[in-house]
């Protein structure tokens, strides 16, 4: 790993626990965390630096510490944003402010690698879209709007540095749904919800990557490449496996609620309007169609193997959040009553000829 290690996005959990990491590594000169707010958490020996990368003072961070590489942590969805913070506000940090970064990268005669965590998010999820994706997977629809498209901008513009700068070694992770006892995002908000609203006829399947593999790997790719390695490129992060949304649902103990697709995205803003989560349209996307990545080039090219599976993740995850309202098995019946439900409605509407109103679930 590079002598002096600069990280993006410091006040969040993951960017304040991947600092505190990285200080372990032997190779490790020094450390400087960056944020636009004052950390809630310890960054034990790291040198905090209060700093805005929308604005022109990260060149002078870089030049004045010889930073020779770059983890850059802050592309994050809104909910996990340290201290809260608009829409907008957001996406400044997210698409400018990755310019900004960028920008002063490109400058800097001492950056030899940068590394950019992305998401599995840029695919977007339709019902046109394959049942799994490679990182070559070109997306039928693009993304309209949200994190997914701020993601999808970022990672165009660090392709474009890395054209300018090819002595760089530039390395970006889409990483699956993160989840764990710390995990912070829109999804684990839902998740926690004593009812969890899903689209009435879909059972989408989900991945998993837990939040420890995701420090794993943030080291990993920060690194030098050992020998049969290239610590460089465009890799999909996830656990082994899938989980269907109404397996989730069991093992947290949380009914749900299936609704009509309008009726889930009336939900779905009148959460983020009483600020209960940010249930977003990206989210319901999800939701609705799931999302797959294929991961043979994170081990065999990158050189990562995950220590959890998607279920091994859930699992923790799960642990920490405590008993739902009903157990396991109660719920696993209710999921199924439910689906039983649906399905003799389907059913029925087949032997009258009638087209069903309701998609059949994405498998």
């Amino acid at each position: 790993m590079g002598k002096v290690v600069l990280v993006t996005g410091a006040a969040r959990q993951l960017g304040g626990r991947f600092v505190r990491r990285i200080q372990r590594d032997p190779e490790v000169e020094r450390v400087i965390a960056v944020d636009a707010v004052t950390p809630p958490h310890r960054l034990g020996s790291a040198e905090f630096i209060r700093t805005d990368i929308r604005q022109s003072a990260i060149a002078r961070v870089l030049a004045e510490h010889a930073v020779d590489t770059v983890v850059h942590l802050a592309v994050t969805g809104g909910s996990s944003v340290a201290g809260g913070g608009s829409h907008s506000t957001v996406k400044e940090t997210n698409v400018i402010g990755t310019m900004q970064l960028l920008g002063a990268c490109q400058k800097s005669p001492t950056v030899r690698r940068l590394v950019v965590k992305s998401s599995t998010s840029v695919y977007g999820g339709t019902s046109r879209d394959p049942a799994v994706f490679t990182e070559t997977t070109q997306p039928k629809s693009l993304p309209p709007a949200g994190f997914a498209k701020d993601a999808v901008e970022v990672e165009g513009y660090v392709r474009g540095f890395a054209r300018r700068r090819p002595d760089v070694a530039v390395c970006v992770l889409r990483f699956a749904n993160i989840l764990g006892p710390f995990a912070d995002s829109a999804l684990a908000e839902y998740f926690s919800m004593p009812v969890m609203p899903t689209v009435l006829g879909y059972d989408p399947r989900l991945q998993f990557v837990h939040e420890d593999d995701v420090l794993d790997v943030l080291r990993l790719a920060a690194q030098e490449p050992r020998s049969g390695t290239l610590n460089s490129g465009t890799f999909n992060i996830a656990g082994d496996g899938v989980l269907l949304l109404s397996q989730c649902s069991r093992r947290l103990g949380r009914p749900t609620v299936p609704l009509l697709l309008p009726a889930v995205t009336w939900v779905g803003s009148a959460l983020r309007a009483v600020g209960v989560t940010d249930f977003s349209p990206e989210q319901i996307r999800l939701l609705t169609h799931g999302r797959v990545v294929e991961t043979t080039q994170m081990r065999e090219v990158l050189g990562f193997e995950p220590m959890y599976t998607t279920t091994e993740a859930f699992a923790d995850f799960a642990r920490s959040r405590g008993t739902g309202l009903l157990p396991p098995e109660r719920a696993a019946r209710a999921v199924d009553r439910v689906a039983g439900l649906v399905n003799a409605d389907l059913s029925n509407a087949e032997l009258l000829n009638v087209e069903p109103a309701v998609e059949g679930a994405k498998r």
